[in-house]
């Protein structure tokens, strides 16, 4: 079980590994182009929709699991402070990229704004910029499942950071058309970085980076992040669901090592990992988000209590080697660049309700979950720090790192939980285990640096602003079997 959208890889022509240097060698008429197919995979509970969202209490009781709605949510990161002074990203445009989109987004963002009491967007656009997007089909499980991620995305987005607009990002991608899916998603972001005037990009999507055979298959995909990164616009992606594992590119099956996804792992980006939210007394405490072994999710979802993987993405890159941003956190990355960045909430067993009526007769509320989840909140919260500042801060990861080194008080340490997993493979008489990365004191490849407390996080991450542009590193497969 994962949330974010994958993004799996077809081979087009043999590449190399990727040469040493200090920055990425540009894309030549020739050089391999890895074909890419995405598909979405947003968690979304199962269970009929209600005609109202269930409360904490309710699904404790019901279910054995826990959930939580936007306002418990905006508490939890201690938001409302900074609405009270009039942060709510105002002016500021968050960029949501998904294919299909969802038909209905419009009027269930409406339904969803009315039931919790909040405004509508400033302004909301939706383009697709590559392409007329497909009538809907509801018995197609890829538009359905992208217009849950879509709603999951908007909604989450906008409800932690009310005062935004968003500007939503479709494509036409179908995989049973046999589109090649992320060329179309770089090409609909550089359009859209080049017509509009925005803030931060939230990506919903991934690729083990065991799918591409080469760093020279890979480096034709960067565009959109290399143009972000020259507009100061801050580029965030989730860092996938299942814990130190993902995918193989049959989409079916898990490695039965370590590995992890990209963009996430790309230094261009911010990598946004998963925790679980605790209510403890009157306020909130996080973990490091992890289901596998939650008996009452796996019988929930599954009907089994057998370990599944569901539990925040995290570990080292094959293609990129340690951003000097996280020279101080060497000692847990190596020379390899380490995600994720930080964490928000993303747990299961801990899910969030959102409004959706795209499936005819279907309309209601239901329950989602993952990095998915977390991305867009993350990206509310730049939102506000945009806003502070009174202009886009650009590459973040800098900044995340030095507010960490200082012990800055918006930056909340995770100390618990871990990221190994657990799954039944091909048949095998007994699970599959990976073991993963323990969260700790100060960086972990669980949580990164932790999650927020914005009540501090927004300014601090306003005066400490971008940082310097940083290139990526890449490692030749000499370094990597060193390391």
């Amino acid at each position: 079980m994962v949330s974010t959208a994958i993004v799996s890889t077809a081979t087009v022509g043999a590449g190399s590994a990727a040469p040493p240097s200090s920055a990425p060698p540009s894309s030549t008429p020739g050089t391999s182009t890895a074909q890419v197919t995405v598909r979405p995979d947003a968690i979304r509970l199962p269970g009929a929709a209600t005609q109202s969202p269930a409360s904490t209490a309710d699904c404790e009781r019901l279910d054995g699991i826990a959930c939580f709605d936007p306002d418990q949510l905006r508490a939890a990161y201690q938001l409302p402070p900074l609405y009270a002074r009039g942060i709510t990203g105002t002016g500021v445009t968050i960029m949501i990229v998904d294919s299909f989109g969802s038909p209905t987004i419009r009027t269930d963002l409406a339904a969803f704004d009315r039931q919790f009491g909040y405004p509508a967007p400033p302004n909301f656009t939706i383009i697709a910029p590559v392409g007329k997007i497909p009538p809907f089909n509801p018995g197609n499980t890829g538009m359905s499942g992208w217009a849950g991620e879509t709603t999951l995305d908007v909604e989450y987005a906008h409800a932690l950071a009310p005062g935004a607009n968003i500007l939503l990002v479709e494509t036409p991608v179908s995989e049973t058309e046999g589109v090649t899916g992320f060329p179309q998603i770089v090409r609909a972001e550089e359009y859209a970085l080049a017509h509009y005037k925005v803030g931060v990009i939230s990506q919903s999507f991934s690729a083990t980076e065991e799918t591409f055979t080469s760093y020279a298959q890979l480096d034709p995909l960067r565009g959109a992040y290399k143009d972000a990164d020259s507009a100061h616009v801050t580029v965030l992606a989730a860092s996938g669901d299942a814990g130190a594992t993902d995918y193989q590119s049959n989409q079916a099956d898990y490695y039965a090592r370590r590995v992890t996804s990209w963009p996430d792992s790309d230094p261009l980006v911010t990598a946004v990992g998963g925790t679980q939210l605790r209510e403890q007394g009157a306020g909130y405490t996080s973990v490091a988000w992890n289901d596998t072994y939650d008996r009452a999710w796996t019988q929930y979802a599954e009907g089994s209590t057998a370990p599944d993987p569901a539990a925040s993405g995290g570990g080292t890159s094959e293609f990129f080697g340690r951003p000097s941003y996280q020279d101080g956190v060497a000692a847990v990355t190596g020379g390899r660049r380490g995600v994720p960045d930080i964490a928000m909430s993303a747990a299961c067993d801990g899910s969030v309700s959102l409004y959706s009526s795209y499936q005819p007769g279907q309309a209601g509320w239901s329950l989602t979950c993952g990095t998915s989840e977390a991305t867009p909140e993350f990206a509310a919260i730049v939102a506000l720090a945009d806003q502070v500042a009174g202009h886009p801060l650009g590459q973040i990861n800098p900044a995340i790192y030095r507010l960490e080194s200082a012990h800055a008080p918006g930056i909340v340490d995770v100390t618990s939980g871990n990221n190994s997993v657990s799954f039944d493979q091909g048949g095998d008489a007994k699970p599959v285990s990976v073991e993963g990365y323990p969260a700790g004191r100060g960086y972990d490849l669980v949580t990164g640096v932790g999650t927020v407390d914005a009540r501090d996080f927004v300014d601090e991450l306003a005066a400490s602003g971008s940082g310097r542009k940083l290139g990526p590193v890449l490692l030749t497969v000499s370094d990597i079997a060193d390391s």
